[in-house]
């Protein structure tokens, strides 16, 4: 196990970082130069300082379980996962999910929502400028002014346009952190799609794998019906020749109806499913139409799932979890920039005059600048109050880093097995329903030589029509592993073309 801890110690307040030190993005160590382990440590300008970035701490294993000697992949990763799976039907429905998804789209609209918030956020950073003009007319009687003379009744008109700026000075950083916290929320919020886009591709493939093994099921208790109701033809002939009984006939009957009742069920399912695929590409169920065929037609990619390592940067939920929490990492910068005192510059330019003929000449102009400095003193806790809850939030975004990470190579090690196994119940579940075809031939024929026992023929027939059925379902299940490990490596890999690398249905001993 390689161990990466990136942490600082405290060293007082006036051990502020420098600004020019990372003005943001993450400091990434490569896990495969450093031990074979990897992640960000949070370096940001302003008014952070080094007790206020986080210790990731993390344990990067050097390979996944049962994969002693990983090798690195030929190729980078690529998005077009599916197109391993040598089914043009998938890579359309795919492809159509990725221009009209609605999860996708809303993902979308939401990263343009953090796009604007960020610029908002920028805007501190650099001065307001105002335009103003004004036009005022006033009547008085006369009377005494405040100096003791004596204003003459009239009317008095007064123009003025003037142009007004201000700006705050952002010593320690305080506006400068709240943008690196407005960018790396943006930032989430792309790996946020990038997530929702991964988990919508997962959704299609495996909805479109469940409508494949459902065509197949039933088309499978059909051809079942269709071998029942030869039996329960041949022993009505033998009850009609006198030499079958009644018994043997009603249960016959009885398995005959047995198989007429798993269907409805089974369409059901194919219902379902293809409405799942129509929600993923927003058409409505009447015009999803399937016609792919047989799961035996979709061939597997052989699956390098590379080094754990490289699963920090590979997948996007991890640079989800990141990007918060280093936008939770520049917020405690902001928040602690808040003790210090702000200060704020402020100034107007212009003309004013009481001919409007007038207002643009020399003598019109006028002037004024200010500065001020404000240093909270006493505001009931509320600066530290809001300090703590920065603290408090970039603490729980660390421990869901963590979990994160922890997480995700738990998914690749139970695709990566889930393959393996699923592969072997495949292959084990040929030999059963290689064994059951050949029981019932066997008992057929030996019912219409009138030499088999009603009891043998029935159980040969169920075992057969359950072994049928659970072979398809081994079939659909080591498929969904191979989109589960994809998805677990945040898109997959891209598939070789060699026919070496390429598993059939037929080959699932050489799935890994």
């Amino acid at each position: 196990m390689g161990q990466l801890a990136l942490g600082f110690g405290s060293r007082g307040w006036g051990d502020v970082l420098p600004r020019h030190a990372a003005h943001l993005r993450a400091l990434r160590i490569s896990a495969t130069r450093v031990c074979a382990a990897g992640a960000v440590a949070v370096l940001l300008a302003g008014c952070i300082m080094k007790q206020d970035l986080p210790d990731l701490a993390l344990d990067i294993p050097v390979a996944y379980q049962k994969d002693a000697t990983p090798q690195r992949q030929d190729a980078p990763p690529t998005l077009d996962w599916w197109r391993g799976f040598r089914s043009a039907e998938l890579t359309q429905l795919m492809e159509e999910a990725q221009r009209v998804n609605l999860d996708i789209t809303a993902a979308t609209a939401r990263l343009l929502q953090a796009d604007a918030m960020t610029r908002t956020a920028g805007a501190a950073l650099l001065p307001t400028l105002d335009a103003n003009a004004s036009a005022t007319r006033s009547k008085s009687s006369s009377g005494y002014l405040n100096n003791g003379t004596v204003a003459a009744r009239g009317t008095i008109n007064t123009y003025s346009t003037s142009l007004s700026a201000s700006y705050e000075i952002d010593l320690w950083g305080k506006n400068r952190d709240a943008l690196l916290a407005a960018e790396e929320s943006a930032n989430a919020s792309r790996y946020d799609r990038d997530t929702v886009a991964l988990t919508a591709m997962a959704s299609v493939a495996n909805a479109y794998f469940q409508v494949l093994a459902a065509q197949d099921r039933i088309a499978t208790a059909e051809r079942n019906i269709a071998s029942a109701k030869r039996i329960y033809d041949a022993i009505k002939a033998r009850v009609d020749a006198g030499t079958g009984s009644d018994l043997d006939l009603a249960q016959q009957e009885s398995l005959l109806a047995n198989q007429r009742a798993a269907v409805p069920p089974l369409r059901q399912t194919l219902t379902q499913n293809l409405n799942i695929l129509a929600t993923l590409v927003a058409r409505p169920p009447e015009r999803v139409h399937i016609r792919g065929g047989s799961l035996g037609r979709v061939s597997a990619p052989r699956v390098t799932p590379g080094l754990p390592s490289e699963l920090l940067i590979q997948r996007p939920d991890i640079r989800r979890q990141e990007a918060q929490l280093a936008s939770a990492t520049a917020n405690v910068g902001s928040a602690r920039a808040q003790f210090f005192p702000s200060i704020q510059l402020t100034g107007q330019g212009g003309y004013q005059s009481a001919a409007l003929s007038a207002l643009f000449m020399p003598q019109s102009a006028f002037f004024n600048l200010a500065a001020g400095l404000t240093q909270p003193i006493f505001d009931a806790g509320r600066i530290q109050a809001n300090f703590d809850l920065t603290k408090a939030q970039q603490d729980e975004l660390l421990q869901t880093y963590r979990k994160t990470v922890i997480s995700a190579f738990s998914d690749v090690n139970t695709a990566l097995d889930a393959i393996r196994q699923t592969a072997q119940r495949l292959r084990l579940q040929r030999v059963v329903v290689a064994s059951s075809r050949r029981a019932f031939k066997l008992s057929e024929d030996q019912l219409r030589a009138g030499t088999a026992d009603i009891i043998t023929v029935l159980n040969t027939q169920q075992t057969l029509f359950q072994a049928e059925d659970t072979l398809l379902q081994a079939q659909l299940a080591w498929l969904q592993s191979y989109v589960s490990l994809f998805q677990a490596l945040g898109g997959g890999w891209e598939p070789r073309v060699e026919q070496r690398t390429v598993t059939t249905m037929r080959e699932p001993g050489n799935a890994l």
